[in-house]
């Protein structure tokens, strides 16, 4: 496929190295043009210094970028170029609201948008291992499924659009809980005496085991959090979820709590720290 690409950070910079290594014509774009230009260099892709200069002549158009007000911006650009029949598949993480959105325009101009934002973090992205939450017409998700397999592991076709958004947020809904969790064991551990990596031992094999206290307890005992997804970006994500909680009637009060625990990370200068920072808030007390 001829592959339009927008956003090349951390998440999306390897996603579209894989599609070049699977034997596509990728076009990147990159608000930096730097970046986009030393992606294109060190991979044999094609750079790009405009959305619309990526999206032409594409059959799939993909993006990975910040925000909500970022999406709008690149797949406004994009429609004016791409041809009926194309798809377009967003990887950002953002409302449901303009997903629909999203996905209303690019009908009017006879093209598919799928929302499909992913989880593993950058270490799912560099190796390929990505699962997806897609959201939109099922029938071009399976045109373009083989072939962001490049870059994904599981893709799950969640609903109309918005859903894969939804689906995303239920995502990080969990992850904040169990971050927390994690955070106040590590710190009661610390607290009571104990050695916390054979606290670990003991109880990683058991009930309490999860992804997060498998990759995370032993850094944050030593109180090393730069690893994986920022927490400016948890926040981000957090505000998504509350304020569609708002818009839906759930009760989420652990999730609103949480959020304000990573307010008060930031506070101590935690913005790049990864999420489980939520340790950095609690300090072992003295026994004596």
């Amino acid at each position: 496929m001829r592959i339009g690409f927008a956003g090349l950070g951390v998440m999306g910079g390897p996603m579209a190295r894989h599609l070049v290594q699977a034997g596509h014509k990728v076009s990147g774009y990159n608000r930096s043009s730097a970046k986009a230009r030393a992606w294109a260099e060190a991979h044999a892709g094609g750079f790009c210094e405009t959305v619309s200069a990526a999206a032409e002549g594409a059959d799939l158009f993909v993006l990975c970028v910040g925000n909500d007000d970022d999406v709008r911006q690149v797949v406004t650009e994009a429609l004016t170029v791409l041809a009926p029949g194309a798809v377009i598949v967003d990887h950002t993480t953002t409302s449901a609201k303009v997903a629909r959105e999203m996905a209303a325009a690019a009908e009017a101009k006879v093209v598919q948008f799928i929302d499909a934002p992913v989880s593993g973090g950058q270490a799912g992205a560099e190796n390929g291992q990505l699962s997806v939450m897609a959201g939109g017409d099922l029938e071009a998700l399976e045109k373009v499924r083989p072939v962001l397999m490049a870059y994904a592991k599981a893709i799950q076709h969640m609903g109309p659009s918005g859903a894969g958004q939804l689906t995303k947020m239920v995502n990080q809904i969990a992850i904040a809980g169990v971050v927390q969790g994690l955070a106040e064991a590590v710190h009661f551990a610390q607290t009571a005496g104990l050695d916390t990596d054979r606290v670990y031992e003991a109880i990683s094999k058991g009930a309490a085991q999860s992804w997060q206290m498998d990759n995370r307890w032993k850094t944050a005992a030593k109180g090393e959090f730069e690893f994986g997804f920022a927490v400016d970006w948890m926040r981000k994500d957090l505000g998504l979820v509350l304020d569609e909680a708002r818009s839906n009637g759930s009760q989420l009060a652990v999730t609103a709590l949480v959020d304000q625990f990573y307010a008060e990370v930031q506070a101590i200068g935690g913005s790049r720290w990864d999420t489980s920072s939520l340790k950095a808030r609690l300090r072992p007390v003295s026994r004596g």
